[in-house]
């Protein structure tokens, strides 16, 4: 039976923040509702595994329902949230309203293509499973067609993947491509050599990893260039189209092109009517309440808050998960009757991975580069991992993939058409109808 008495707290989001501000509520006298638009959370800094065949969605990702089964005073729906009347205490979902006493809002962010929204269907950015196995899709088939050309016609179209944004998601997939064009891929083909294959790494800025400190971002930089990775710094992208991509007045074609370049908050923090920042950012008070309402509270990538010396909280899952938890401290401090306090993020350090046995660490004074960081960052994101199965099982694969090099989810599911790559073969004349021509007779 459920006890109406109890006050109702709504977290829309079953990301980090959301997750953790379940948990950290999940002992008071509260009837705690989590509402997600898909079923299942994800473990978000993985996404790049998958993209790229190390890992397949169900390693990086767990039913919501299934992480919160044992809390007996959290309901979990399945909903999509597209407006809030705050006066009423209301959120708004497709076919039903949700009452609430506390709202937590952690819808989390999506891709943002600086006002060339037209550029997304050409190059994916990777924020959730489906853009993971999107991208996974096009690598592999890139390969694949350009196999077959080679065999049938004796020629292919030269290989390049272009990836925009030198942030970690960008020198994840950049690094981990190079790998596998190298490695993974190299003896697997009779017609065509991955090998072969350009990657270029665009950021428009004057270092990769602008976030970290002069050394670990000179760092980075080199161990991506022994990948294999051509780095291409001050370089911002004034054009997408298929099978090219401007730079300035320069024109790189591309068979493939991935945007890691921007990122634009969740249109729930608009429907909140509060100030936002140019990104969409909700610019929550101190205690990570909405103004004018304490009863929301607004977290995670969704959230805009400076620190004390005037830096922007990052948008990382240590700063939503702190404040999830923060979250819950304050919704039981109002119920004891007690006065809110601001909220300080404890920085424990960041970690970047670049490829195998490749990556950069800052843990404030201490700066690691290399095997002992990409140690750190596996041990790091393995331990954070929901659920023992996925731990051990990742654990495995990445033990295997190590000694190997080995991609363990190399499938190709849906489309078998890869528009780029049509776009280029028929500026070359190898059409699918010159392909047929050049098909040798049964």
């Amino acid at each position: 039976m459920v006890d109406t008495n109890r006050k109702r707290v709504v977290i829309i989001g079953g990301g980090f923040g959301g997750l953790q501000a379940a948990e950290a509520l999940s002992h008071l006298p509260l009837r705690i509702t989590v509402v997600d638009r898909r079923n299942h959370h994800t473990f978000q800094p993985l996404l790049y595994q998958v993209a790229t065949a190390g890992l397949s969605p169900a390693e990086i990702a767990a039913p919501i329902r299934k992480i919160l089964a044992r809390r007996e005073n959290i309901e979990v729906l399945l909903g999509e949230v597209f407006d809030f009347d705050l006066e009423r205490r209301v959120v708004k979902l497709h076919g039903f309203d949700l009452p609430y006493d506390y709202l937590v809002v952690a819808a989390g962010a999506t891709h943002a293509y600086f006002g060339h929204d037209e550029w997304e269907p050409i190059a994916p950015g990777l924020k959730t499973i489906e853009d993971a196995l999107g991208i996974r899709r096009r690598v592999l088939l890139a390969f694949e067609l350009a196999e077959r050309h080679a065999a049938i016609t004796g020629q292919h179209s030269p290989l390049t993947f272009a990836v925009v944004g030198g942030g970690p998601t960008g020198v994840e997939l950049a690094g981990t491509l190079a790998e596998i064009t190298r490695k993974s891929l190299s003896d697997d083909f009779r017609n065509i050599n991955p090998k072969k294959t350009r990657i270029v790494l665009l950021e428009a800025g004057p270092a990769v990893l602008p976030s970290y400190p002069a050394d670990l971002r000179e760092s980075a930089k080199r161990q991506l260039e022994r990948l294999g990775v051509e780095v291409r710094l001050n370089a911002a992208v004034t054009g997408v189209r298929l099978g090219e991509i401007e730079v300035g007045s320069e024109v790189i074609r591309t068979t493939l092109v991935l945007w890691a370049a921007g990122v634009s908050a969740s249109p729930l923090g608009r429907a909140l009517g509060g100030p936002v920042d140019r990104a969409g950012r909700v610019l929550v008070e101190d205690d990570l309440s909405l103004p004018g309402h304490r009863e929301v509270f607004v977290i995670g990538d969704l959230a805009s808050l400076k620190q004390a010396e005037g830096n922007q909280l990052p948008g990382v899952a240590p700063v939503a998960m702190q404040q999830g938890r923060w979250v819950g401290r304050q919704i039981a401090g109002d119920l004891a009757g007690n006065a809110r306090k601001p909220f300080h993020y404890v920085d424990k350090g960041s970690l970047a991975t670049i490829g195998r046995a490749a990556a950069v660490a800052d843990f404030g004074k201490l700066h690691i580069s290399g095997y002992f960081a990409w140690l750190s960052w596996l041990f790091v994101h393995i331990f954070f991992l929901i659920g023992f199965r996925n731990r051990i099982i990742v654990m495995i694969q990445w033990a295997w993939s190590y000694f190997t090099y080995e991609r363990g989810a190399r499938l190709i599911t849906g489309d078998q058409t890869l528009a780029s790559w049509e776009e280029l073969d028929r500026e070359q004349g190898l059409s699918p109808a010159a392909e047929k021509r050049a098909r040798p007779a049964s």
